[in-house]
This record gives structure tokens, sequence and C-alpha cells, in this order.
């Protein structure tokens, strides 16, 4: 699966343990990321800074669901559990 363009749940509804430009202590879970833009694309993509948790993410229908809101519920959800 592609990721959701403008969609920016990964960037919002994670916590974020390891420090990254603009988090020198990383980033709370359900805070929007600082790195996130207005329309939801990551300013760090493809950047050396960009955080492995982050790099390591993949889109899959199971985590993202059909919208944005669904993909925040979901991946809220799991960092609960977590």
């Amino acid at each position: 699966m592609e990721c959701r363009l403008h969609c920016g749940a990964c960037c919002i509804a994670p916590s974020i343990s390891s420090s990254f430009p603009l988090h020198p202590n990383g980033k709370p879970a359900g805070e929007r990321c600082k790195q996130l833009t207005d329309d939801n694309l990551c300013k760090l993509f493809g950047k050396e800074e960009r955080p492995a948790v982050c790099h390591g993410f993949k889109a899959a229908k199971w985590v993202c669901g059909n919208t944005s809101s669904e993909a925040i519920a979901i991946l809220t959800e799991l960092e609960t559990l977590t």
C-alpha cells in the first residue's frame, strides 16, 4: 500500500522516543510533529535526520484504514497497547 498523501496520522498519533530536529526529547503520542507541513507532508522525508522509526514505518491497510481519521484511531490504539 502506498502512503495516503496529506494524511499525517503516523506523524501525530505515535510517540517517538529518539531525538530529532525540533524535537530534542522526542515526541509524545498525540502531538503533531513539528516537521509536518500544513498539508501533512514530512519535511524530513528522505533526509538523514528523519528518525529511524519513521523511516521504518510502512503504510498498510490494517494500520492506515480507509481515511486519515481511521488511521489516527488505529495508531492511537496501538500506541496505547504498547
